[in-house]
């Protein structure tokens, strides 16, 4: 039982050790992507945008069961679209 509890607090504990800087660089990330896909964005779009991008962090910082999982699911998704602007 106790073991359980262990790992429970160990698998969560990576986002206590995430520094905000590095979720703030993957959202300006994730959002220098989406803006390279939509090149006519009016400036007005750009607080669109930044909403975007944040949702989508938050819901993979949310999902992932570890900071490598984390991490993986959001270049996966970077990945994926710059390969469909090309």
């Amino acid at each position: 039982m106790e073991s359980n509890n262990r790992w429970t607090v160990l698998s969560s504990d990576w986002r206590s050790q995430l520094q905000p800087e590095t979720r703030q660089r993957i959202i300006t990330k994730i959002m220098n992507t989406l803006r390279r896909r939509l090149p006519g964005l009016p400036p007005e779009g750009m607080t669109e945008l930044k909403k975007i991008a944040l949702r989508f962090e938050e819901k993979m910082y949310a999902a992932a069961a570890n900071q490598s999982d984390y991490l993986r699911k959001i270049s996966l998704k970077i990945l994926s679209m710059e390969n469909e602007a090309q």
